[in-house]
């Protein structure tokens, strides 16, 4: 449920959580859950049973003096445990944060191995993994400390009660009421309490904890996503896939605007190219992410067909929409695994054929397990060129109605970048199509072209109308070319 429920939330959560610190938190809630059911069914119930059926047996062998001794040791020991774990509570909690904080760097430097070796600052994650552990140790230390006043509490308790039942007996045997074999009895009774007395004490220590531990997990179901379907969503009705952008603002701070005012149009069945200079950059991968809903604009509206994507579901937008990413990630799995995704129920032949569309088919018969080679964590077993591929056949095995790609051939050469164009030219064919292109070239095969500047649309056109305008599409044009010359 709490997986499922972490699929829900929307990528700016993700993004601002870690990874290592998130694992960590499932993991404990999970083995707290076990640990609470399993307790609770097999330990603390058979020892309050035990509890009242010895201090029932001294009431009714030896009078209501043991008996209220018995019920005013275990009322004070349990107060006493109660009273002291409530205080050890928060060098627990500050354990598990500093737990939580190791975790995230550990597999945050062990994700980014490759950049650690690129700069030799291994002996820097080191130092910095130590010091959120030396965090961890101190906390331990006070937790154990507090832990050792609380045994000592326990024992002084349970000491006295034992002392004052033998003092009683054995005036009880002095003045003939009792015999020995019932001082015997008294110490036997009231030492076969102390075990799940004791007993009781550690299941409520971990049972606090892992209270603690399950509402940590429990507050991540408490996440509400910021992108969901609207009460009266309806399916995408796609008539073909005009995409309309009016007057849409949106930052992912809101200190800093991304997108001023975006308006254009893009006519259904077409491909369109979004250009601009670098410093545009996140504007234009914005628009993918907008039309994904990822993120919901400030203001403004985009609407497919005429539809909002707001007001329609968001499993028929996504549906409909393919995306080829910049920054390809791969599961750590077959090549096979990783093409079949965009389409789990496709055959052998199909995942094939789209690898053959994408211009890597030879590539992988050449690999010694061919298709069923793990890629490896993210994929880092493949150059980019070939993770890039396997995204594009993946999008091509989709056949989604609407093609979204974002620099989708920015890590490939430029024998295979000609041959990947023309693939996907070929898929965008009646096709609404959006290329983020930094390469000209490839926009210039697009129907129309929108050159981005500062968060909104300074031209569109195509590509011979754009140049002929000499306008801001001209002068990138001219800057690449000379660029690529010299």
């Amino acid at each position: 449920m709490v997986f499922s429920h972490l699929h829900e939330l929307d990528l700016r959560y993700h993004l601002s959580r870690q990874t290592g610190a998130l694992s960590r938190i499932i993991d404990r809630g999970s083995n707290a859950i076990n640990f609470i059911l399993t307790v609770t069914v097999f330990n603390i119930v058979p020892t309050i049973l035990e509890i009242g059926m010895v201090s029932s047996i001294l009431a009714y062998k030896f009078g209501s003096t043991f008996a209220w001794i018995t019920s005013v040791s275990v009322a004070t020991y349990i107060v006493f445990t109660l009273a002291l774990t409530q205080w050890r509570t928060k060098f627990r909690t500050a354990m598990n944060k500093a737990d939580n904080a190791s975790g995230a760097v550990a597999v945050d430097s062990l994700l980014n191995y490759e950049t650690v070796k690129y700069f030799n600052n291994e002996q820097f994650e080191v130092q910095k993994y130590d010091k959120y552990l030396k965090r961890y140790e101190d906390a331990a230390l006070k937790a154990q400390s507090s832990l050792a006043y609380l045994n000592f509490g326990q024992n002084v308790i349970f000491s006295l009660t034992l002392s004052t039942a033998m003092v009683l007996s054995s005036y009880g045997i002095m003045s003939g009421a009792l015999t020995v074999g019932d001082l015997v009895m008294v110490n036997g009774l009231l030492f076969q309490l102390s075990v799940p007395l004791n007993f009781l004490g550690s299941v409520y220590r971990e049972s606090r904890q892992s209270l603690i531990d399950m509402k940590s997990m429990f507050q991540l179901l408490e996440e509400k996503p910021g992108i969901k379907d609207e009460l009266h969503a309806q399916p995408l009705q796609f008539k073909g896939g005009c995409i309309e952008f009016e007057n849409v603002h949106f930052g992912y701070v809101p200190e800093r605007q991304i997108l001023n005012g975006a308006t254009f149009t893009v006519p259904a069945g077409k491909s369109v190219a979004i250009v601009g200079t670098s410093g545009s950059g996140k504007g234009k991968s914005t628009i993918l992410r907008l039309l994904f809903r990822f993120f919901d604009s400030t203001s403004g509206s985009i609407r497919i067909d005429g539809q909002d994507i707001r007001e329609v579901t968001l499993e028929s937008l996504r549906k409909s929409l393919g995306v080829v990413p910049q920054d390809t990630v791969l599961f750590n799995d077959t090549i096979k695994h990783n093409i079949q995704y965009g389409l789990l129920s496709a055959n052998d032949e199909e995942v094939y054929d789209a690898a053959r569309r994408a211009s890597i088919h030879d590539t992988i018969m050449n690999f010694p397990d061919k298709y069923d080679t793990v890629v490896g964590e993210r994929g880092l077993k493949l150059s980019g060129g070939e993770k890039q591929r396997v995204s594009i056949a993946r999008v091509f095995l989709k056949e989604p109605s609407i093609l979204l790609c974002d620099e989708a051939t920015s890590a490939l050469d430029s024998t295979t970048e000609s041959s990947i164009l023309n693939s996907l030219m070929s898929l965008s064919v009646d096709r609404t199509s959006i290329f983020i292109a930094h390469r000209l070239t490839t926009a210039m095969l697009c129907d129309e072209i929108i050159v981005f500047e500062n968060g909104r649309v300074v031209e569109q056109g195509p590509h011979d109308l754009l140049l002929s305008k000499r306008g801001r599409y001209a002068e990138l044009w001219s800057q690449q070319n000379t660029t690529e010359a010299s």
